[in-house]
């Protein structure tokens, strides 16, 4: 781990096997942890890295200092905003990163929201699968604040995640707000005294995970997200599908039900 890098990331022990928790840290918290081009790139690659890590079994993204993320870099927008074939990109980008996170990740992502968040940061904590607050977090869209829409996801993401008249308040008045009000509207899970207690809950996850079979766990993740998106009649459709597949072709399902009958710990393979 390298303090000079854009995004850091360490894999946290699970108990004492080789399993273990990736920590994903955007680290420039001077800026309060800008996503900027440079960082989507690190953390695509990143977490690329992190998803065919076998031994990785949960992810949790957080930022250094006392920010999430504040979003993106509107310093730079002022002159990506000028080309509009490279803004495109951008958002391109952007939206290629939280697509991997919700659809192709085979792993739960955890956003540990330390402090301030906003705009992109916010957006990438809504592209996530669980999310965890301080109690001094700080959490708001904010792109009206400087005459900007957002365009990472929150328009889209923020209504399917949360009582649409509050986020729709949340986004018209740019309104930042601790972190009670978000787990009342369905957003935050658990809110937490801090960044330690922050991490410590991650690394509880992720051992609460460890021990289920890999396979099942990516099937029921991405089969979740993407049903979330399609009406009801398609989504059952989906699960049976995908269900059928996994009990009918797997090592893990019929192991988890021989485990039973023997009275026995399974062992999953993942496959």
């Amino acid at each position: 781990m390298m303090a000079e890098d854009t995004v850091v990331v360490e894999r946290l022990p699970l108990g004492a096997s080789n399993l273990a928790l990736g920590l994903v840290t955007l680290n420039r918290p001077a800026q309060k942890n800008p996503i900027d081009w440079a960082t989507i790139g690190a953390l695509q690659s990143i977490l690329d890295d992190l998803a065919k890590d076998a031994d990785v079994r949960a992810v949790a993204v957080i930022g250094a200092g006392d920010a999430f993320s504040a979003g993106g870099d509107l310093k730079k927008y002022i002159e990506l905003q000028r080309s509009a074939e490279d803004f495109r990109s951008f958002l391109d980008d952007l939206h290629a990163l939280f697509n991997f996170i919700q659809f192709d990740l085979p792993k739960p992502v955890l956003a540990l929201i330390n402090g301030v968040t906003a705009a992109g940061g916010l957006e990438l904590a809504l592209a996530c699968d669980v999310v965890y607050a301080s109690v001094d977090a700080r959490i708001g869209d904010g792109h009206l604040n400087f005459g900007q829409m957002g365009g990472g996801g929150v328009l889209t993401r923020l209504p399917r995640r949360v009582f649409q008249n509050f986020g729709r308040e949340v986004m018209f008045t740019g309104a930042f707000l601790p972190p009670e009000p978000w787990a009342q509207a369905g957003l935050v899970n658990r809110i937490l005294p801090d960044r330690e207690a922050l991490i410590a809950a991650a690394v509880e996850f992720a051992q609460s995970v460890a021990n289920k079979s890999p396979l099942a766990v990516a099937n029921m993740k991405i089969t979740l997200n993407q049903i979330r998106e399609v009406p009801f009649q398609e989504a059952i459709a989906h699960e049976i599908a995908v269900t059928h597949n996994y009990c009918l072709t797997s090592h893990d399902a019929p192991e988890g039900l021989n485990a039973f009958a023997q009275k026995r710990k399974p062992k999953f393979e993942g496959r």
